[in-house]
């Protein structure tokens, strides 16, 4: 296929990788990741929002290989936690807690709580050079179990209960937990608007000699709830 747009997944998770490549299998489009580059240092995942922390992976790689690149953040947020764990999904209970760690640190905090009202969001942000993005957002929303079940996913999977099917994200198959999931909701409707976004990469995308952020950079966002 000619006149391929490489694109570049903000990530050394080859899991992850492969999941936008069978995404986008039908678009001509190269998928890389940051494994077929040089050493690149690790970005800070400090931003106060899922956005911020998306746009500052996809829009750093971008800057630093002078190609098109997409990052995602994502996290689980509860109601009667104001919002926690939040950006702080992946290091809650500590940098090196397990999931298993985590989903207790979880169900201490909600010990005798009757408001377990909890919402999955995820954020992709997808970068160009120049510091304009395109950002898609999903939302997913359950309750927290009062016990883990299930086996399947990871995270907070097991104790994230979702009503209309019944289910914990963690009893589901990973078909099933796809078409309703935060993540999958996003990657849904970055999938129907590809085409788009490939024009507007080209568009966006600047000379050899301009690879710089531009004042007054745009993002676009695109939130599916």
């Amino acid at each position: 296929m000619n006149n391929l747009t490489t694109l570049v997944i903000a990530t050394r998770n080859s899991g992850k990788t492969k999941e936008i490549e069978d995404l986008l299998k039908d678009f001509p489009v190269k998928i890389k990741n940051l494994k077929d580059f040089g050493p690149i240092p690790r970005i800070e995942e400090d931003g106060d929002s899922f956005d911020e922390n998306a746009y500052k992976k996809a829009s750093f790689a971008s800057r630093v290989l002078g190609l098109p690149a997409l990052a995602d953040d994502s996290g689980l947020m509860v109601e009667a936690l104001s919002g926690a764990p939040g950006v702080l999904s992946a290091r809650y209970g500590g940098e090196n807690a397990t999931d298993e760690d985590r989903c207790g640190k979880l169900l201490s905090e909600m010990k005798g709580e009757s408001n377990r009202k909890a919402a999955f969001e995820c954020v992709i942000s997808v970068a160009v050079p120049t510091g304009r993005a395109l950002t898609y957002e999903g939302r997913c929303e359950g309750i927290i179990a009062e016990k883990p079940s299930g086996r399947n996913g990871f995270g907070y999977d097991p104790l994230f209960y979702y009503p209309p099917l019944g289910r914990t994200f963690a009893e589901m198959s990973m078909e099933e937990k796809s078409s309703v999931s935060h993540r999958g909701k996003a990657l849904f409707e970055l999938k129907s608007e590809f085409n788009k976004v490939l024009i507007w990469i080209s568009q966006n995308m600047p000379g050899p000699d301009k690879f710089k952020v531009m004042p007054g950079c745009e993002k676009i966002d695109v939130k599916i709830l």
